[in-house]
């Protein structure tokens, strides 16, 4: 691939803004573009905890990425927060999973993996977290687990693109066509016309089945809608996460506290629910009883781009040259980010991969 080429990037989320940043020092242009304002969707949407919420119950292939990422991701907060002055919050807390029914499975996938999980007394998890609910018997925990404040890291990869000179977004600009010669994509149509293009990346999430659709082509990534709510407390009222049934508690730096998620098959309907937000509330007390006074101050949904077993697309579309893909990492987007996007450039660049790239190749999986 030569160095001059001009690359455009259908997608403004996590995934298509990292990989924005990692290609612009590569090629000779970069242009990245939203159908609305960047990282408005799941990136905005998601708890962003820096680990699948049971890393054990999952292939290989997402293992190799989310342990790659966990392990970037400081450097990356500290690189985008020198480079910007906004913190994307990295913030180290560990993880509590409480009453797990696949205890013994988790803990010797860590053995296994090498991961810091451990049993603990769940006398210990209550001295270590006084606000947890009385209702829980037993207890594992990984003490490195950190979460990233997603709508900062978005806020801080937007304004590190911003700054770069050969990087140009375009948001309010929906992509409805590819511009074709033969099997080559060479460029988009868009709401504001059409953009030439050297090389097309999708990194459209969820919305990344519905453009390939108009090649002919079917792609198994669909919307997976998740709602969340957040209250305010105190910055010191939850020192650690807690995951108990599916549910989550993530506490923020300063006394956010997010609680999610719901997972429904409900097409590209991303209202919320007075339902969602009972079962959340629910959620919240058992986890920790005090929230049933505190107020909550948020209350949304998003659209994940659920795919087979939660393994993205990374890589060529076979058929059509120059059109590559980043795109379907299900509930998962913000853990594998960094090592997604640097294995992509990787891929995309012919340099020698991070990992190895063939379980995400679309190749036979389209």
């Amino acid at each position: 691939m030569t160095m001059q080429q001009q690359v455009v990037i259908v997608g403004g989320g996590v995934i298509g803004l990292l990989t924005a940043f990692n290609l612009a020092s590569e090629v000779g242009s970069v242009v990245l573009l939203d159908r609305a304002n960047v990282g408005q969707e799941s990136s905005w949407a998601g708890g962003g905890i820096v680990s699948p919420l049971y890393p054990w119950r999952y292939s290989p292939a997402v293992t190799a990425l989310a342990h790659w990422s966990q392990d970037f991701y400081p450097q990356l907060a500290e690189r985008l927060f020198a480079a910007t002055g906004v913190d994307p919050e990295v913030h180290t807390t560990g993880l509590y999973w409480l009453d797990l029914d696949d205890e013994a499975e988790a803990l010797a996938w860590a053995k296994r993996q090498n991961r810091p999980l451990r049993e603990v007394d769940i006398s210990a998890v209550h001295d270590a977290v006084s606000v947890l609910g009385s209702g829980f018997s037993r207890a594992i925990y990984m003490a490195d687990v950190a979460n990233v404040r997603n709508p900062r890291l978005v806020k801080s990869l937007k304004a590190a693109l911003l700054a770069l000179p050969n990087v140009t977004i375009h948001e309010q600009c929906e992509v409805n066509g590819f511009i074709r010669e033969g099997n080559e994509v060479v460029g988009v149509q868009t709401s504001s016309g059409d953009v030439d293009a050297d090389q097309v990346v999708l990194t459209a999430g969820a919305w990344s089945g519905e453009l390939l659709k108009m090649l002919g082509l079917e792609l198994p990534v669909e919307p997976v809608k998740g709602q969340m709510i957040l209250y305010k407390c105190a910055a010191d009222f939850l020192p650690s996460m807690v995951l108990a049934k599916g549910r989550y508690a993530i506490p923020r730096r300063d006394g956010h506290i997010l609680i999610g998620s719901t997972l429904e098959h409900e097409g590209f309907d991303k209202t919320p629910t007075h339902s969602a937000l009972a079962s959340l509330k629910a959620s919240a007390v058992e986890l920790i009883p005090a929230l049933a006074d505190a107020e909550v101050v948020g209350h949304w949904a998003g659209l994940r781009p659920g795919s087979p077993e939660g393994i993205p697309y990374i890589g060529q579309v076979p058929g059509f040259e120059r059109l590559w893909l980043n795109c379907g990492h299900y509930r998962n987007g913000l853990v594998l980010a960094p090592a997604s996007c640097q294995l992509f450039a990787d891929v995309m660049l012919g340099r020698t991969p991070i990992i190895d790239p063939a379980p995400y190749a679309p190749d036979g999986r389209i």
